[in-house]
């Protein structure tokens, strides 16, 4: 029973986030009601199907991985633009598969937010391991996927952390 409430609890928040972004974008125009209703109530229906809630995140925390993230892309970005215009383009591109400890949606997630750094992009899962393509496999991939995970995780609280309270 509680399991089902948390469930509930977590589908409302993210139908409140969706609802949010429809705000954001349509403003407090009233014909944007109706559209905005079954546009939040289909978004929030197709996003619990593709990414079922993992637990409460701690926003707090998400907020702090922030300027780490920022700066790994601006590291990164500049690192990619630096191959590119190498005259011998040091690159060694392949396919790295890296484990994660993290539960589907929190996988998901993870891998989306590592594709978004330069030189790499998660295609994928395969038996609990992220598919990441890098520009370099020499790179430490694993390592850094590995901090990532850790940094990600620590903004998620666990379903029994959030039962009691």
């Amino acid at each position: 029973m509680r399991n089902g409430v948390l469930t509930s609890l977590l589908a409302a928040r993210r139908a409140l986030l969706m609802a949010l972004v429809w705000f954001i974008l349509a403003g407090p125009d009233p014909e944007a009601l109706l559209p905005g209703v079954l546009a939040v109530g289909a978004a929030t229906w197709l996003s619990l199907r593709l990414l079922p809630p993992v637990g409460w995140v701690r926003l707090a925390r998400l907020l702090l991985l922030l300027p780490g993230f920022l700066w790994r892309s601006l590291v990164g970005g500049a690192d990619v633009a630096a191959r590119a215009f190498h005259p011998r383009m040091p690159l060694s591109p392949g396919w790295v598969e890296v484990p994660s400890r993290l539960p589907g949606g929190g996988r998901a997630v993870l891998g989306g937010t590592f594709s978004l750094m330069p030189g790499t992009l998660v295609a994928g899962t395969r038996r609990g391991r992220l598919l990441v393509h890098c520009l370099d496999r020499r790179q430490p991939v694993e390592r850094a996927v590995e901090a990532e995970e850790a940094a990600f995780g620590s903004a998620l609280a666990r379903p029994a952390e959030t039962a009691g309270g």
